[in-house]
Parts: structure tokens; sequence; C-alpha cells
């Protein structure tokens, strides 16, 4: 019995132990009855003027309606009417942006052709330099036209809108129930991980501002997509409503 005591008091330990070794950045587990605005931004409308379709020709205009916080959860819903399709899309931009980090999202994804969620970042110099030059990370997208493939890519300026530096995992479960989707940021390599497996590993020989433009602030989105250049143009109208649902984002760093 006292040897037993003494191996739970050292899993306790090691356990407390690990967990100083992260300091949390960012903890978003929706556990409230509305979405904190003092941390995440709407994106609406369709994208115009400026990127009309949101820069990939997508049919959907964003609005807060789409998205809900129930049971612990964020749910973005895409939902079609007779004049259109509709989703969400929020943003950390200009209120939760990171150096360098452990971002991860658990997250549940919704089904048919046409639909694209997306877990992603975006350097925080977006509107002083452009797209691609400010970097992006593409934590996990899928594409409904393809089932059971996650994608992960980076956009540089070297690569610009070309899926260059790239990652499939063909998943046949992926679809069922909730899955962590994470990425592991430092200056010198960016790894991407499915339910703590990694999968991919991106640290390009020559890091400069056209192949890495990841020393500085990045922010977090959370969106879905409807139909556009990678996951239309076709879209299954009879799916609809389909849920995007986000149990929780979490930012940290190792101390």
């Amino acid at each position: 019995m006292i040897k037993q005591f003494v191996v739970i008091i050292s899993l306790l330990t090691i356990l407390s132990c690990e967990k100083e070794k992260e300091s949390i950045v960012f903890f978003e587990d929706f556990d409230q009855e509305q979405l904190n605005l003092s941390n995440w931004n709407f994106e609406l409308g369709n994208g115009c003027p400026n990127l009309c379709g949101w820069g990939n020709n997508e049919r959907q205009v964003y609005t807060k309606e789409n998205l809900k916080l129930q049971d612990g959860n964020l749910i973005i819903t895409a939902t079609k009417d007779s004049t259109g399709y509709y989703s969400s899309r929020i943003t950390t931009k200009n209120k939760v942006e990171f150096k360098y980090g452990t971002v991860e999202v658990r997250a549940k994804l919704p089904q048919g052709h046409g639909l694209w969620p997306a877990i992603w970042m975006l350097g925080n110099d977006i509107d002083k330099i452009g797209w691609p030059a400010c970097g992006e990370i593409d934590i996990m997208e899928y594409v409904g036209k393809t089932p059971h493939e996650i994608h992960i890519t980076l956009h540089t300026n070297e690569s610009h809108g070309n899926s260059k530096n790239t990652n499939v995992q063909t998943i046949k479960t992926i679809e069922e129930g909730f899955h962590v989707y994470k990425v592991n940021w430092t200056k010198d390599d960016i790894k991407f991980y499915i339910d703590n497996n990694l999968v991919y590993t991106f640290s390009p020989t020559v890091k400069d501002k056209n192949t890495w433009p990841f020393d500085k602030p990045f922010y977090v989105i959370l969106n879905l997509a409807i139909g556009g250049n990678f996951g239309g143009p076709e879209v299954d109208d009879s799916i609809f409503p389909q849920e995007f649902v986000i149990d929780y984002v979490k930012v940290f760093k190792d101390n």
C-alpha cells in the first residue's frame, strides 16, 4: 500500500512538472454564452470590394448568425437558402497575436462536397506588405470533395499561391468525432501534428524573407468556406446544413 502511494505521488509530481514547462499564451474553451469579442473578430460579407469571393472564388457570405456557442463548443454552420450560401469566419487579429509557440485545436469536421473548413494563421503585417509576403500557416484544411484527407500547407513569397510546401494525410476515420490538430512553431522549423502524431516538418535550408516569413507575430483564423478554387467549384446542395465544431483553441510556449 505504501509503495502504491509513493508511485501515485511520483506520478503527480511528474505531471505537475510537465505542466510547469508549459506557458499558456491563450486558451479558449468556448464555455460561455457568446463569443468573447475581446479575443475574436468576425469577418463578414463576401470579401468585396477588395477580395470578392475571399480571393478564392468562394460562394459563401460570412455572417454572425452562422456561429454559435453551445455545450462548450464553437459551432460554425454552413447553410443555404434561395439567395445563396452562408457561413462564419473569425480571427484573433490585433487581439491575440504571438511569435513562435504551439497552437492546438480540437475539432470535428463537417462533411459534404463543396465544404472547406480550415484552421490557419496569417502574419500580422498582412495589411502592410500583403499576401503571401506576410506568410500563411495552414494547420488544417479539409475539402469535402476528397474525403479522409487533411491538407497542411505553408504559403510564402517563394511559393506564392501554389501548394509547394504542403503535405496531405489520408486518415480513414478523420470524419469520425473530434481530432486534435497542432502546430509547433520555432525559429528553426514548423512541425505539424494530427492526434499528436508528427506528420510534416517545414524547415527550408535557406531562411530569408521569401522562404521564411515566420519570425514575427501571427494570428489565428477559424472558418468554413463553401466552394471556391480549392473547396469546389461544385457544391452539393443536398448536404446543408453542416457544422464545423471546435472544442478549444490553445496556444502555449515551452518555458
